[in-house]
């Protein structure tokens, strides 16, 4: 509710032309709307400082109304999410928090973001780690994407589909099929299987499946990240995800 300060000059000014209840602009004269609006705008640039509490309490309600819709949008995609036959597990596949990650293997900021997954996975034992292909920048992005589905059926373990993630993401040059197959390769996969299974059904569903995914939960860049009830986009670094995490944990950003 705005405090009675941020209504001052309103309630001062109604109240000098005799309106006790709300009353809508009609109910003025042309002359009585001026006197209001001359009052308001005096008051505003007495007090300027009026202006920046009603802009504060406008950002905290739109971050809360943006809250609400991302804890909704999870609740209803949380199997999806969280759970999905079509996605990678990497850490503890019984973590009591779910890390979910949205990547693109030609997006730099990804590069960043891989290290600092690895980073809180070795001091995290406790955290699952799901990792999602959201192929937006480029063809390119789409090709590489596709090798990565195919990886991650031939290896449901996820091991070595990690050393590929990495081959890949680390490389220098934009990534296509040609360096995923290369990463592949390198990370000891059957790259003939892999040829075969780009054209399956399956990896044109994983990835369906994971840009409806992102479309409901507003996502439109990467990394992104889905932890516990939030949603957090970009890269933005070791301490902040730590803090998800903890949050999701316990509440609070350190358990």
């Amino acid at each position: 509710m705005p405090s009675l300060r941020l209504l001052a000059p309103a309630l001062f000014a109604l109240a000098m032309f005799g309106v006790a209840e709300p009353a809508s602009a009609d109910s003025f004269s042309d002359s009585q709307r001026t006197e209001i609006e001359k009052i308001i705008k005096n008051y505003l640039v007495s007090h300027p400082e009026v202006l920046e509490e009603a802009m504060a309490e406008l950002s905290k309600r739109q971050a809360a109304a943006e809250t609400q819709k991302n804890q909704a949008s999870i609740a209803q995609n949380a199997e999806a999410i969280f759970n999905s036959p079509r996605q990678v597990v990497l850490g503890n596949r019984d973590g009591d928090v779910t890390f979910v990650e949205f990547f693109d293997y030609n997006c730099g900021y990804c590069k960043r973001a891989m290290d600092d997954m690895l980073t809180i996975m070795k001091g995290d034992p406790k955290l699952k780690v799901v990792l999602k292909e959201f192929p937006v920048l480029s063809q390119g992005s789409v090709e590489a994407a596709q090798v990565g589905v195919a990886v991650r059926m031939q290896d449901p373990s996820g091991k070595k589909y990690l050393d590929f993630h990495q081959k890949l993401l680390s490389g220098r040059g934009a990534a296509d099929k040609a360096r995923a197959m290369q990463a592949a390769k390198e990370a000891g996969l059957d790259t003939a299987r892999i040829e075969k299974d780009i054209a399956s059904p399956e990896v044109r569903a994983t990835l369906e499946e994971n840009f409806k995914l992102a479309e409901a939960m507003g996502m439109n860049g990467t990394p992104s990240y889905v932890i516990g009830k939030q949603i957090v986009i970009g890269a933005v670094g070791v301490e902040s995800l730590k803090e998800k995490i903890g949050i999701a944990r316990c509440g609070k950003a350190t358990c």
